[in-house]
């Protein structure tokens, strides 16, 4: 085999898609890998030029950390234009007509944006209790959106979100990167083909603390009320006077932000939930605590989520286990684990790793027995056999843009052509409903049930 060749089988295995596990209402087709170069490929080929029928003019509503790193990959998809941005902080403005031109239009009023037509889409990079409200009044305006995960901020906020997608029949996805990813992919592949048996567990784990600490978002020197839209901020939510640290440090105060369990955990379940088929788990249980970062937070820096997932027709019943831990100084160690009867299997979004278990010698075997023919006992021979791999990795392919531009690609694509995204609003709740109900479980300090078919809180 050639070289080239030995590149196209491996590009064609690793990129391939188990299609039709369950229902489209539950699982949204998206496109592969492979067919995201295949249109990039002759998108580029076809078009010198991109005409007002392929170009997708986006506005990126919150320009902090998240919102430019969405942003700027958002517009390194072909035929992407950022034609405004809106943000609560001056400073946020002025660096955005710095990055991307002092012709962008900036305001302080997402309104303004959604008033807008040369506004196709938006990307929704606010803090989550913003999440649903402009959402939903980005879609009843006919924009496409992108909305960084979780989707809400509360868990009765859902149906809302779903209710404007379905009837304004826009293009919504959630931003969660890795459900766009080649390593869910083919963990998704490898486990329909029984690369670790019957899944019977399930773990994951986050170590996080930057140089500057969890969460300790950098604050302006210039941070006031002039320079942030500080009544806006709080239009549904606690008043308070003026609070920067409240502002740019939001993930740790329970009024903005879902903790640890919204900003990470949610990641696990949408990538276990694609890879698996699952609806979700049925039982919800959390402890942990707030152990090191005693800043005035109202959220665990520590937590531990348990969660069982009953037997459905496309799975079996399995545990699943979550951590973080904000005091880690390591940093950086994250990891999901899915272990089943034959084993397991370690899920990157750029790499899966597959350890297999030893296999047992059948003594039932008739190659396993011999008889003494003088006593008539019997004796087994323990013959030896060809075993396994104890350790299978697959890599994506040198070059891979990752799981961000996958994503974006996948959302523009799909508004273009008025396809499927890979994580829709009913995905999107179903991910965002077990990380809020952990949250649940953790400040009231009881087990929390959960119908994740019909979307219902038991008890």
């Amino acid at each position: 085999m050639t070289k080239n060749n030995t590149g196209n089988s491996r590009r064609k295995f690793i990129t391939r898609v188990t299609k039709g596990v369950i229902g489209a209402s539950m699982l949204p087709t998206i496109i592969t890998a492979r067919d995201r170069r295949l249109h990039l490929r002759e998108f580029l080929k076809e078009k010198s030029y991109f005409g007002p029928n392929d170009q997708v003019n986006v506005a990126l509503i919150g320009s902090g950390g998240m919102g430019v790193a969405d942003g700027t990959t958002c517009l390194s998809v072909p035929g992407v234009k950022l034609v405004g941005v809106c943000d609560l902080y001056d400073g946020r403005l002025q660096e955005a007509k710095k990055r991307w031109g002092s012709d962008l239009f900036t305001t302080r009023d997402y309104r303004e944006v959604l008033e807008r037509k040369d506004v196709d889409a938006v990307i929704i990079a606010v803090p989550d209790f913003w999440h649903k409200d402009i959402s939903v009044a980005a879609m009843n305006k006919g924009k496409h959106v992108y909305c960084e995960k979780p989707m809400v901020h509360d868990i009765s906020e859902g149906p809302a979100v779903m209710e404007a997608q379905e009837r304004n029949k826009v293009v919504f996805q959630v931003g969660s990167q890795g459900m766009s990813s080649l390593g869910n992919e083919k963990a998704k592949e490898l486990l329909k083909q029984g690369a670790i048996g019957a899944l019977n567990y399930a773990e994951g784990f986050w170590a996080r603390m930057s140089p500057i600490g969890a969460w300790q978002y950098p604050i302006p020197d210039d941070a006031s009320p002039v320079t942030v839209d500080w009544d806006r901020y709080l239009l549904h939510t606690t008043k308070r006077p003026f609070d920067a640290t409240r502002f740019f440090r939001w993930r740790n105060y329970r009024d903005y932000g879902t903790g640890v369990s919204g900003d990470l955990f949610v990641h696990l379940f949408s990538s276990l939930h694609f890879v698996t088929g699952s609806m979700g788990p049925n039982k919800i249980m959390a402890t942990g605590g707030l152990r090191y970062w005693k800043d005035g937070r109202e959220v665990p820096d520590i937590m531990l989520g348990m969660f069982d997932y009953p037997e459905t027709p496309v799975h079996p019943a399995f545990n699943l286990s979550l951590r973080v831990n904000f005091v880690d100084g390591t940093g950086g160690t994250n990891y999901l684990r899915m272990v089943g009867s034959e084993g397991s299997m370690t899920v990157e979004w750029d790499k899966v790793t597959v350890f297999k278990n030893r296999n047992v010698v059948d003594a039932d075997d008739p190659l396993m027995k011999t008889k003494n023919a003088a006593s008539g006992k019997e004796y087994v021979y323990e013959r030896k056999t060809m075993l396994d791999p104890e350790k299978l990795e697959y890599t994506a392919e040198e070059g891979y843009k990752g799981a961000h531009f996958d994503h974006h690609y996948n959302w523009i694509h799909a508004i273009r052509t008025s396809g499927q995204v890979a994580e829709n609003a009913l995905f999107g709740y179903r991910a965002a409903a077990p990380a809020l109900l952990c949250n649940e479980s953790y400040f009231q300090n009881r087990i929390m049930g959960w119908d994740p078919e019909n979307l219902k809180v038991l008890g």
